[in-house]
């Protein structure tokens, strides 16, 4: 009788899973184009009209290392919001949350790789554009991200995770990434 009850739960939580996949994608999809497409590039732009000004310190390499910045936080947010809609089966917006706790792909290295992402590629358009003004706001952005985070998320997965999350946190740092990729956990 037990095994027959845990087999039903077992067969309608994967049957939902498909359903659920397919709106984790959409999801997903629409809140890549409006979150990140509207913070890193449609107010960077706004700023900063995507004018080259005079390189900080007259200093022009530092424009390839914000080249740097910006194609490299671009697979990094794409990957990690793939990983939320197919790993995950949810999305990164709080109103349709992961299912499951994401600790595979970026997340070996850092708890927050969009965060991380999203800023770096701000804080690259601010090098590569020479503009204080973007840079002030790649530092809003991670501020905001950090308040967010502290306040809002991580008290939600403790409690939508419980010990996954706690175990999640005690090896991987919020914000600086690791050299090397955490192992233990990962199914």
């Amino acid at each position: 009788m037990k095994v027959e009850a845990h087999k039903d739960r077992i067969l309608e939580r994967y049957s939902d899973d498909g359903a659920r996949r397919v709106s984790a994608i959409l999801g997903t999809a629409v809140f890549f184009a409006l979150a990140p497409g509207f913070v890193v590039g449609l107010v960077p732009w706004w700023i900063s009209r995507w004018h080259f000004l005079v390189p900080f310190s007259s200093y022009k390499p530092i424009r390839v290392f914000g080249a740097v910045l910006v194609v490299a936080g671009l697979p990094v947010l794409l990957e990690s919001f793939t990983r939320f809609a197919l790993q995950g089966i949810g999305t990164p917006a709080p109103v349709f949350p992961t299912k499951h706790l994401v600790v595979t792909g970026f997340y070996r290295y850092v708890r927050n790789p969009m965060y991380v992402a999203v800023t770096s590629m701000i804080l690259g358009q601010a090098l590569l554009f020479g503009d204080v003004r973007v840079l002030g706001y790649a530092a809003f952005i991670w501020l905001a991200a950090f308040l967010f985070v502290v306040a809002y998320e991580e008290p939600t997965m403790r409690r939508s995770f419980g010990a996954e999350y706690e175990r999640f946190c005690a090896h991987i740092p919020r914000w600086i990434p690791r050299l090397t990729p955490w192992h233990e956990g990962i199914k």
